[in-house]
């Protein structure tokens, strides 16, 4: 027995190496994860960027064509103020919805091309 009464405990050698062993072990794993982590946050990051960049280009298109279109109606709303009679109203009313379905097609199939774009850019592998 040791001076407080007790006996001293050690570890055998071959069970030490074993344990210092397994310590490196869950250590280089832990490392493994850690750095597996960072660069799955860091191709997140990478994600989000591609995600932000694409809704900010939709964003502008949309307020592009919201704007252009509020602007095409007060035209429209003007040019009806000056009209003489049903007649000329009714030309104008013909070609002002003939001009916004035309639109219409035109910014739906563009908007369409943007999200596309943006989609298969927020998916596409960085490297």
């Amino acid at each position: 027995m040791s001076d407080n009464g007790r006996e001293q405990f050690e570890i055998p050698k071959d069970m030490r190496s074993m344990a210092e062993a397994s310590v490196n072990q869950a250590r280089k794993a832990f490392e493994q994860f850690v750095s597996s982590a960072q660069a799955t946050a860091g191709t997140i990051e990478e994600r989000n960027a591609s995600v932000r960049a694409g809704a900010k280009d939709i964003s502008a298109k949309a307020f592009a064509y919201a704007e252009k279109n509020v602007q095409v109606s007060l035209d429209y709303a003007q040019s009806l103020l000056k009209a003489k009679d049903l007649t000329e109203i009714m030309k104008l009313h013909g070609d002002y919805v003939q001009g916004q379905m035309r639109a219409l097609a035109e910014q739906a199939s563009d908007m369409g091309q943007v999200i596309s774009r943006a989609a298969m850019e927020a998916v596409k592998p960085k490297n």
